[in-house]
């Protein structure tokens, strides 16, 4: 690689790490708003919601990974242009296609990069966020667990906790439990801790007492303890089982869904879409990439920049992108339009290569400084 072209490639990666940052960051916040109104009301800790919002990144980086590509060889190309480094780079006899060569190393890196995303690391990101926003919600001990006032766990289970110091200790516990038909009980101890044991959250209390009141009997049983563990499952709120969503599922679970799944049967189109979307999606990164050289590198120079031609690269991208969509919500009611698919996201390739090889077998014509 020669001098000129690792110049270009440098200055290619630093923009796209810098757009697709923003963009990242400027989505990542849109999503963190949701995610910490569900760590709130689950109770969860900044640890998990540092972990939701690790998780979010792979979900929708490769939507934005295309845009950060286009938007650096915009952004670099026009630069070097206003700079006048094009026109001496051209007057030393490079034409578009060897101007465009750096691009392409960028274009076809950042490629595989989002095949990488679209077909491993965003799914298991996404079954991962999904999981763990299910433990969250399920789990509301540490939301519902208030001191100083009594929490009604169920209509049958009320607890009273007067404190909690900062290591998770309970102080002066006070639990009626009626669940036991029949039977209602009462206990009272000084402190406690709340624990987790095989997935069935429990508080153990410390030197209390309890009272045992049987109905059929009208006995009162009373009972001294140091330590005593109550099952305290109405903590926990048991989640209707879910179907699995296209994003969630592997590349071979859309290839070949579960037949014997009512649901799935139901919802192949979606299932098809999906499979596609993440199949074709990685190629906007290759086909934006020669639009904005399409755009910017042949046709004269200007040191004014080249306005209405990043306006126009921009648009079409914009354009691209959506009948893209179209696309794929139309796959999974008419199967038939996956070829069409794969040949509307790769045709700004070939064309674009074509007319920056024609345009270079031309003679540069240098105006407008």
């Amino acid at each position: 690689m020669s001098q000129i072209n690792r110049y270009l490639l440098r200055n290619l990666v630093l923009a796209t790490f810098v757009v697709t940052g923003a963009l990242s960051a400027a989505i990542w916040l849109t999503q963190s708003l949701r995610l910490v109104e569900l760590v709130v009301e689950g109770g969860a800790g900044l640890g998990a919601f540092a972990q939701l919002a690790i998780l979010s990144f792979p979900t929708f980086l490769p939507i934005v990974l295309p845009f950060g590509v286009l938007t650096s060889v915009l952004f670099t190309y026009n630069r070097l242009t206003q700079d006048s480094e094009l026109v001496v780079m051209r007057a030393a006899g490079l034409g578009p296609m060897a101007l465009a060569r750096p691009v392409l190393i960028l274009a076809g890196v950042a490629t595989l990069f989002s095949f990488l995303l679209s077909v491993y690391l965003g799914p298991a990101a996404q079954r991962s966020l999904v999981a763990m926003r299910q433990s969250v919600r399920s789990d509301m001990s540490a939301a519902l667990l208030r001191e100083g006032t009594f929490n009604e766990l169920s209509d049958k289970l009320t607890l009273y906790i007067r404190d909690r110091l900062p290591d998770g200790t309970l102080l002066d516990i006070l639990i009626h439990d009626a669940r036991t038909e029949g039977v209602t009980t009462t206990i009272a101890a000084t402190s406690g801790t709340l624990t987790d044991a095989d997935g069935v959250p429990r508080v153990l209390v410390h030197d209390g007492t309890q009272s045992k009141f049987t109905q059929a009997t009208g006995r009162t049983e009373w009972l001294e303890f140091e330590r005593y563990a109550v099952d305290l499952q109405s903590l926990r709120r048991e989640l209707p089982a879910r179907w699995v969503e296209p994003r969630e599922r592997s590349l071979a679970q859309l290839w070949t869904p579960n037949a014997d799944d009512p649901t799935d049967k139901r919802f192949a189109g979606r299932l098809r879409a999906e499979l596609h979307n993440r199949l074709a999606s990685p190629f906007l990164v290759l086909s934006f990439a020669i639009i904005a050289l399409a755009a910017l590198l042949p046709g004269e120079f200007s040191r004014r920049g080249h306005g209405k031609r990043i306006t126009i690269a921009t648009i079409g991208a914009l354009v691209m992108q959506s009948a893209f969509l179209g696309i794929v919500s139309l796959i999974g009611k008419v199967p038939v339009l996956a070829g069409l698919l794969y040949i509307f996201v790769l045709a700004p390739v070939p064309l674009g290569l074509w007319y920056l090889r024609r345009e270079g077998m031309r003679r540069p014509v240098m105006g407008g400084v």
